[in-house]
């Protein structure tokens, strides 16, 4: 959950730890309100995993936007122009869909984290306001979750404390008080609101974090799901990170790793793109060469990725291991411009993994590359010393994939071989016209068969369904 909320932080243009201070804030709001342990536990949960849809609508705010990140960010901030590139009468319309999105995978999220229902309910309405004026459904009053109020509340007075000062802060908080929350949980935001800034300021990090730990924090839950939700940014790197993290055990396997190791680099390879967030997707979706302002901040990709090490406990040795996916052995890589003699076996076959699955797939300035000519290339950059000879060899070696891998999940949920194939097409970007040329079929029967799935998988949004549908080992 921590390193979803570090996503999702990025993602939102946020400091890196908005989510961890939202969630210690809401948590002080609810046992203020009187709420009982369960219902506080809900609002940290929702408070942590609030923009852990945020990925999935990257698309449509950086076609919408422009800039995905810095938009959303000017957008919580609440600044008057953030939307200066819409129709000032159709904002709403604009944002329907992407809030459809947003809340059901987070909902969904919630739901493959097992956690409560009333976590769940509350991810899936979690743009919702007091007056009805909320999105996507318009609920207002009682039927909006609490939990829903008390993050929205805790979120502006971070936000709005940081970015204009607290009387600022409060100021913007008076003016939406019984429209955007209900004004008795505004008025105990005014009358705490200094203690509890004074207060969240003194903790420390590791204090802080263990501070909004509930009971659900406690369990042990998939790591792929945060590969899912990465990659989900960009829909033509649907499966990129379960395909790395999958390589590059195989490669090691075949180099004699132990299972430790296995086990080490396949997270690693499961959240090596976890920087990623931070970049605007109109960067990674550009045919052209990169300006340099650009090009740097992909460098600060693994940068990122190194510093969600720092906050997500048990992944933070592979998150380390992740953070070089894309040195070199010459030392030509980012982030850290580290040699062969930096780096050691693992990531050395880490940064071999990344190379080999991303040039068999698609990308905005090229076409995928043939196994064959793929191989060349590797193989040509060992020859340089960009990457290890011996590694690059055994990745290229076709063999049984190793125990560290992933296997997929029987579900009692069955699509068709059909069904399956047309949900690869659309969960990689793919419009209805599009997979219907490259299946040979028409777009009504795409239609049919999306449809279908939407019903199967208890969907109504292809993001949801791609990440329920990569969950459950169906893509």
């Amino acid at each position: 959950m921590k390193a979803l909320a570090f996503v999702g932080d990025l993602s939102m243009g946020q400091p890196t730890d908005h989510s961890l201070r939202t969630a210690w804030l809401a948590a002080q709001l609810a046992r203020a309100a009187g709420e009982r342990d369960m219902s506080v536990a809900t609002a940290v949960e929702a408070a942590l995993l609030r923009w852990s849809g945020c990925t999935a609508n990257a698309p449509g705010f950086s076609d919408a936007l422009g800039d995905d990140v810095a938009a959303r960010a000017a957008m919580l901030a609440q600044r008057k122009d953030w939307a200066k590139s819409l129709d000032p009468l159709g904002v709403r319309d604009a944002l329907i869909p992407l809030a459809q999105i947003h809340c059901e995978v987070s909902g969904e999220v919630a739901r493959i984290l097992r956690l409560s229902a009333e976590t769940e309910a509350a991810l899936r309405h979690i743009f919702e306001t007091w007056d009805g004026n909320g999105l996507p459904d318009g609920l207002s009053g009682t039927s909006v979750p609490r939990a829903v109020l008390m993050v929205a509340l805790a979120s502006d007075l971070e936000i709005f404390s940081r970015v204009y000062g607290l009387p600022r802060a409060l100021a913007l908080i008076e003016e939406q008080s019984g429209m955007r929350y209900p004004r008795e949980l505004a008025l105990l935001v005014t009358d705490r609101a200094t203690d509890w800034l004074d207060r969240l300021a003194l903790l420390e990090p590791a204090t802080l974090a263990d501070a909004i730990v509930t009971p659900h924090m406690q369990e042990t839950t998939s790591v792929e799901l945060i590969a899912d939700v990465i990659d989900l940014k960009l829909p033509w790197m649907t499966g990129h990170s379960r395909a790395v993290a999958s390589a590059a055990a195989a490669c090691l396997a075949r180099l004699g790793g132990d299972d430790p190791a296995l086990a080490q680099v396949y997270q690693a390879g499961l959240i090596h793109g976890i920087g990623r967030a931070a970049v605007p997707n109109a960067i990674w979706n550009s045919p052209g060469r990169l300006s340099a302002a650009e090009w740097e901040k992909v460098r600060l990709v693994p940068y990122w990725t190194a510093r969600a090490g720092k906050q997500t406990g048990t992944l933070a040795q592979a998150a380390e291991l992740a953070s070089h996916a894309y040195e070199r052995s010459d030392g030509s890589g980012y982030f850290r411009g580290a040699g062969e003699g930096a780096l050691s076996l693992n990531a050395r076959v880490l940064s071999a993994a990344v190379a080999w699955v991303a040039l068999g797939q698609k990308r905005p300035w090229r076409d995928a590359l043939t196994a064959t000519e793929a191989a060349s290339l590797m193989r040509a950059e060992a020859d340089t010393g960009r990457f290890d000879r011996e590694v690059v060899e055994a990745m290229l070696y076709a063999g049984e994939a190793p125990s560290g891998s992933a296997r997929p999940r029987q579900s009692a949920i069955r699509l068709t071989a059909r069904e399956i194939e047309v949900l690869r097409f659309i969960s990689h970007g793919a419009s209805n016209k599009e997979a219907a040329r490259e299946l040979e079929l028409s777009p009504s029967t795409i239609r049919t068969h999306m449809e279908s799935v939407f019903r199967k998988l208890e969907c109504s949004t292809r993001a949801a369904a791609t990440l329920k549908a990569s969950t459950l080992g169906l893509l």
